[in-house]
């Protein structure tokens, strides 16, 4: 049981920083109905900490110095191993750079609840996850929130941003590093793909040729299906079908 909830509970976490802080947010390749949007933020909320606007605007600016000085969080600018080992560190250090934010930052959620709840107090709902954990599994509990502490700086911060950018294959000539690291983008939900979002970066899909999978592709076609999303193709020069 522990295990399926830790697979279960990563793989959403997994898909909110893709199809909502990535596509949606920060590149405005699709919208989503307000009841998907808001569960992507809660969920972000209780089990990242982080804030909307701080990784829109590192991600927003790390495409505008893409593997050059300037870049928040590049292995040819800081070193594969300060990446991949401490992404989330540089991440944290760029947060702090409030103009970049206000900058990058702009047309991310600015209601109520981000104001006074998930901005203010990013750091409790993390908290209330361990409660949670530990309520539903014991000394258990805290073993899996360690995990899901782990897996976004893990994955996100040190294996896309760090990985990503120094190994792999490339289907594209792009004017940075980027690289897919393998065809099937399942673990990272379709982030692996790198070099093809480089290459498009306003595509809400990230697999380009016959053989590639995007998982997150997958669930954004659930969506559609379910009239939970639309394509914002006014938005998508490039967009691959």
């Amino acid at each position: 049981m522990e295990l399926v909830y830790l697979l279960i509970a990563t793989h959403i976490t997994i898909l909110c920083v893709t199809l909502f802080l990535h596509r949606g947010q920060a590149h405005r390749a699709v919208t989503y109905h307000p009841i998907i949007t808001h569960f992507m933020r809660f969920w972000l909320w209780l089990t990242t900490g982080m804030v909307t606007k701080e990784w829109v605007a590192i991600h927003r600016k790390h495409h505008r110095y893409s593997d050059i000085d300037g870049d928040p969080h590049s292995p040819h600018v800081f070193g594969i191993w300060k990446v991949f080992l401490g992404g989330a560190l540089l991440y944290t250090n760029a947060s702090k750079d409030k103009d970049m934010i206000q900058q990058y930052g702009a047309g991310t959620p600015d209601d109520w609840i981000e104001r006074n709840v998930y901005s203010k107090f990013e750091v409790h709902g993390v908290l209330l996850l361990l409660v949670l954990n530990t309520l539903l599994f014991n000394g258990w509990g805290i073993v899996i929130w360690l995990i899901q502490m782990a897996w976004i700086p893990f994955w996100a911060a040190g294996v896309i941003n760090g990985i990503g950018h120094w190994f792999g294959y490339r289907n594209y000539v792009t004017k940075d590093k980027s690289s897919n690291i393998v065809p099937w983008g399942i673990v990272v939900g379709g982030e692996e793909l790198h070099n093809n979002h480089h290459s498009s970066p306003a595509s809400p899909k990230l697999s380009s040729k016959w053989y590639e999978f995007d998982i997150g592709w997958f669930w954004i076609r659930v969506f559609l299906l379910l009239k939970l999303a639309q394509l914002n193709k006014e938005n998508m020069v490039g967009y691959r079908r």
